[in-house]
């Protein structure tokens, strides 16, 4: 498990357009929101999408871009968007390479049934590149908001 005040993994994935966004890209400039979640379009994924989205304007006055990370496609993601009208990127992880980066990559029980998935969980990572929160297994209801209090902290 990541933890505060350590530097953040380096990552590169592909967002919704099939673009590569890598950590180093927002380095000296931006605080980064990355936030894990299981699958597009099922109900808290959609809650955590739309609450970041309605804040979107907020997180950008805080010099800070909100990242979601899933094991689906591009071609997921941009349905996911259009469909909510999303206003966050979304990095299509389908290798779990950044999934293992983060330790987000874990065995899950539900119903009495284990099995592998992403564990919802954030991360705030600052301007310098390092963590300022490590968040595992998060609830999506009022957890955007949350996330706000702490950026504006910052």
């Amino acid at each position: 498990m990541l933890a505060q005040n350590q530097a953040a993994p380096d990552f590169t994935s592909t967002n919704q357009s099939n673009e590569p966004v890598s950590l180093a890209d927002f380095k000296g400039k931006k605080n980064v929101v990355l936030y894990f979640y299981p699958k597009d379009d099922t109900p808290g994924c959609t809650i955590e999408a739309n609450d970041f989205t309605a804040l979107a304007t907020e997180f950008a006055a805080n010099d800070t871009v909100v990242i979601g990370v899933s094991k689906d496609s591009c071609e997921s993601h941009q349905a996911f968007i259009d469909k909510f009208g999303l206003k966050v990127d979304l990095l299509a992880d389908t290798s779990g390479e950044v999934c293992e980066k983060f330790h987000v990559w874990q065995e899950k029980e539900k119903n009495g049934v284990k099995k592998m998935g992403i564990v919802r969980s954030t991360f705030i990572i600052d301007k310098q590149g390092i963590l300022t929160e490590a968040q595992y297994g998060v609830s999506p209801d009022g957890h955007a908001q949350s996330i706000l209090q702490k950026i504006k902290k910052m």
